[in-house]
């Protein structure tokens, strides 16, 4: 994962015992999303109705298909309105103003994403053929979500303190719901301690000024229950203790980093075995903290989200995995990479995980085959790089004091570019406003594509979490400063 902060170091292991249960906290009953998605028009678009999961109700009628939404697409096309927004609009040609001057087209390899093919979306949404798949059509059958009135941000107050990069293109949201924070910051400190021995007493500071209820409310606005926003933030906190424990410097190190992530890893994705060395894995994931808050947190996942969110998830943390080695490699050869191979780096070291499960912690469910679509991926890459970037901006100082050289975009571009610190750090800017808008683009034109309710609400949700992440990196104060180059 980017950055992290101490979490603890390693302490002796016990079993998990189960934490007493507390009552939920209600959603607020306030206007709907006012901000998530404002860049590319979905705060516009009516959330779908949210109705029980077990046992499904009685079909009510059937998802739109992309000819049926008319409305809607003007909608996306024409982007929000109100004070400020004029610049806002696809279907104009100006670009958001956010940004001291108007972006550059991207640089990629990987050229803009290719129009999306209605045939092929067809094929989606009408589902397999033969025998026995009738009932498996998407464009017939409404998608269960969960029981109770549709979950909406709070209303929006004074935000809190905390300055953000000059130059740097993102959106205010409002403040977190103040009683869900401290809910899930309770519950959350309960887990650590009481459920997977996270961390000892010395380091109760650090793990609070994490902020993790903070971070987790603000980046799921739409969870309808507190117990939907404790799935992301035990997750959070687990893949933070791996980074801490065995990446970075509270006890970690690049040597021999493979072998205790692949350990780790069948936390998530358990080992088949034989009987005979069944034993001897299930005592291993009890050994360290990091494998106790991976198996935990698993565990809670797992009872919330279906087989295909899950299987999406494990895949995503063998990307971060990936990531990680490939850092800890250049760490143990001093190899500082060129910035195009650090970027590839960070596409799979980075924030990813989180905001592909959007889906399960708002309590429904974007179809594996419309998740796995190649206008998603990109949508979720690009959400994925950009967050990451915010990292690399605001851990910038604080990395810099740490022992050791820690790699990040501006170090990158700097010593590769020949630049010095402060307009490498500019530069770094520049990259993260340009994945930006390209995150903005991909995610309209697939809303404009596919606006089916299940899309429309995960582009939504990945947009909430954007910048919900940069909103949570600009007020915490207690971990980040910025560097004096303005």
């Amino acid at each position: 994962m980017p950055d992290s902060g101490p979490l603890g170091p390693s302490i002796p292991g016990q079993r998990s015992k189960a934490t007493t249960a507390v009552p939920d906290v209600p959603t607020p009953a306030v206007p709907d999303l006012p901000t998530a998605a404002a860049a590319f028009g979905l705060a516009a678009l009516p959330r779908p109705p949210i109705t029980p999961p077990s046992p499904p109700p009685p079909a009510t009628g059937t998802l739109p298909t992309p000819a049926a939404a008319e409305p809607s697409l003007q909608r996306v096309l024409g982007g929000p309105t109100g004070l400020g927004t004029s610049s806002l609009s696809l279907a104009g040609t100006s670009q958001p103003t956010s940004t001291p001057s108007p972006p550059p087209p991207v640089a990629s390899t990987e050229t803009a994403a290719a129009p999306v093919s209605d045939t092929a979306f067809q094929r989606v949404l009408g589902g397999p053929t033969g025998l026995g798949t009738s009932s498996l059509s998407l464009a017939h059958t409404p998608q269960p979500l969960l029981t109770g009135p549709a979950p909406v941000l709070p209303a929006a107050t004074r935000p809190a303190e905390g300055q953000a990069v000059p130059g740097l293109y993102h959106h205010p949201v409002p403040e977190p719901d103040p009683a869900r924070v401290e809910e899930v910051s309770s519950r959350i400190k309960r887990w650590a301690e009481d459920e997977v021995q996270l961390y000892p007493e010395e380091w109760e500071g650090q793990f609070d000024g994490f902020s993790v209820g903070r971070y987790m409310v603000g980046c799921h606005p739409d969870a309808p229950t507190v117990d939907h926003l404790m799935i992301a933030t035990r997750l959070m906190v687990a893949e933070n203790a791996v980074d801490d424990c065995y990446c970075e410097d509270h006890g970690g190190s690049p040597v021999g980093l493979g072998g205790r992530l692949l350990l780790a890893h069948t936390a998530l994705d358990p080992l088949h075995t034989t009987p005979e060395y069944a034993p001897a894995w299930e005592e291993s994931l009890g050994s360290d903290p990091p494998r106790r808050a991976y198996r935990s947190a698993m565990d809670y996942f797992v009872r919330m989200a279906t087989p295909s969110q899950i299987d999406r998830y494990r895949h995503d943390m063998a990307r971060l995995h990936l990531g990680y080695l490939a850092e800890a490699a250049w760490a143990e050869t001093d190899h500082v990479p060129e910035v195009w191979e650090y970027l590839a780096m960070r596409q799979f070291n980075n924030f990813r995980p989180c905001p592909t499960i959007t889906d399960t912690i708002g309590g429904y469910e974007l179809p594996a085959d419309l998740h796995a679509r190649p206008e998603m991926q990109r949508v979720i890459a690009l959400a994925g790089n950009a967050t990451t970037i915010v990292n690399d901006l605001y851990s910038y100082t604080k990395e810099l004091a740490a022992p050791g050289r820690h790699l990040n975009l501006p170090v990158v571009i700097a010593e590769r570019e020949q630049l010095s610190e402060r307009d490498g750090y500019l530069k770094a800017v520049e990259v993260h406003n340009e994945l930006m808008h390209a995150f903005e683009a991909a995610a309209a034109d697939l809303a404009a594509a596919c606006p089916l309710p299940p899309v429309v609400r995960f582009l939504k949700g990945v947009a909430a979490w954007v910048d919900g992440n940069h909103d949570w990196h600009r007020t915490n104060t207690y971990r980040y400063s910025l560097p004096a180059f303005w």
